[in-house]
């Protein structure tokens, strides 16, 4: 052995090499094997490969042809997605306005309460739309129920005070029995009724609906 090839010999180096081999505790490799391999792998051909992979390659997408050659199907499941997210926002829109507007379940009507006027003697002043005009409360409505002291009425048009449910006139019997003939009110019937201070005004004020006591009650409540 040579100077150099006693300096090139390292055993310390070699058998730390070996130490952390992890293929020192198997057997050694056939060598008929491992020739057979390596002629394999230099005459294998890549050329087939090659020309697979470039047949694959898909180029990129970019903003401007991302959406070409996308199948028909892609854009109907697409739109489908649209329409429904659309819809469920909608939906969930219209719900929730409807909610507002509709009164809670078990919510009592919302009333006014009126009285008869007392009985007098004195004569009645000739109906105008200026008088008409000085009430408190007008609406035209509907009589639902007539006893011996209630009148109640659905209100359908409020030309003056707070629109309610309902509208209930009572008085004592003979009060309201003088009423019901000024007013001539019936079940069923149609009337435009005016009140001040909480009392039914009469003397032609409030009556059964027609076209002369429909046209004072525009006049008096243009708006």
């Amino acid at each position: 052995m040579s100077e150099l090839d006693e300096f090139d010999r390292d055993d310390a180096l070699l058998a730390r090499l070996r130490a952390i081999d992890p293929a020192s505790d198997l057997p050694p490799a056939d060598p008929s094997r491992v020739a057979r391999l390596l002629e394999d792998t230099m005459a294998t051909d890549r050329t087939e490969d090659l020309h697979a992979d470039v047949h694959h390659y898909e180029p990129p997408e970019t903003r401007e042809d991302g959406t070409h050659g996308r199948g028909l199907l892609t854009w109907i499941v697409a739109a489908a997605a649209v329409v429904l997210i659309a819809g469920v926002g909608v939906f969930g829109f219209l719900r929730h306005d409807a909610g507002d507007e509709v009164p809670s379940a078990g919510g009592d009507p919302t009333v006014t309460q009126l009285s008869a006027p007392a009985a007098t003697s004195g004569k009645c002043m000739v109906p105008s739309a200026r008088i008409l005009s000085t009430q408190a409360i007008a609406f035209d409505g509907t009589v639902t129920d007539i006893s011996a002291d209630l009148v109640t009425l659905v209100p359908t048009h409020f030309y003056a005070g707070d629109a309610t449910d309902l509208v209930k006139v009572q008085a004592d019997p003979e009060v309201m029995q003088a009423l019901v003939g000024a007013v001539k009110f019936q079940d069923g019937g149609r009337y435009l009724v005016s009140a001040t201070d909480g009392r039914v005004t009469v003397c032609g004020l409030s009556g059964p609906y027609d076209a002369r006591l429909a046209a004072l009650y525009a006049e008096a409540f243009p708006g």
